[in-house]
């Protein structure tokens, strides 16, 4: 079941969703050789509560802390701990925070001090291809729409599409129905709505798109462990566009 949220509702994530996003981009600031993805944890949980939130990722079907910290052939889910950031390095940095009853995910790739072209071109793409699909959305719009628009770009470009992972929709529950893969056939799948709420996040990859799920069971890897890229942004289906709530 799909839920559509109020316009008082949509507020309360706006609301939520901006603090969260000033604690994402201080996070991603933080990123620089020789910090822990413990510490950018341990940071994350502080701003979350002194906002007047809760992190979502936290015990969310067990995940043991506030962030995500995918460090370069990671996915998502990366569990942080000792590893010390590198030169050279990306991360992508997830977080998501329940505010005033209703959550917000969102997520970014940065890079950790100088890194090589190629890999910034894939952040660049990644980036790139979120914003195609935001495009496409507006009420009465079918998500295969989005979906083939984010398609494009990544294809265009010869880079990976990880198929196994999906954005969702968002609201009381931090991921709640529909899937929404990041490719598609054009006319298909849901009609857009004025209402809704979407997380719409690219998973790239520099090689193949095929995955594993490390032995902590939580962070997925690339099969060939090629660098990986996620970006994302929770929005709200408006009748002209798209709300983006974390921004």
């Amino acid at each position: 079941m799909i839920h559509i949220k109020t316009p008082e509702e949509i507020k309360i994530m706006s609301e939520g969703g901006h603090m969260l996003a000033l604690i994402r981009d201080e996070l991603a600031s933080l990123a620089k050789p020789g910090i822990t993805t413990k510490q950018l944890d341990d940071i994350a949980f502080k701003r979350i509560k002194a906002a007047g939130g809760e992190p979502s990722f936290l015990g969310h079907g067990g995940f043991p802390a506030t962030i995500c910290a995918s460090v370069n052939e990671q996915i998502v889910h990366g569990i942080p701990g000792n590893q010390i950031l590198q030169e050279g390095d990306i991360i992508g940095i997830d977080i998501g925070m329940k505010y005033k009853g209703f959550h917000n995910d969102t997520a970014v790739t940065v890079p950790v001090g100088q890194i090589d072209k190629n890999i910034q071109n894939l952040l660049d793409i990644t980036k790139k291809s979120f914003y195609a699909g935001l495009k496409e959305v507006k009420n009465g719009v079918h998500l295969g729409d989005v979906q083939n628009a984010i398609q494009k770009v990544i294809e265009s470009a010869k880079y990976g599409i990880v198929r196994e992972l999906t954005g969702h929709g968002v609201g009381r529950e931090l991921q709640e129905e529909p899937s929404i893969p990041n490719f598609g056939k054009k006319g298909t799948g849901y009609i857009l709505k004025t209402g809704m709420v979407i997380a719409i996040e690219p998973m790239v990859t520099l090689g193949s798109p095929e995955i594993n799920i490390s032995q902590d069971g939580w962070t997925i890897t690339t099969s060939d462990l090629s660098m990986s890229a996620h970006f994302e942004h929770t929005l709200a289906v408006t009748p002209s566009g798209a709300q983006i709530l974390t921004q």
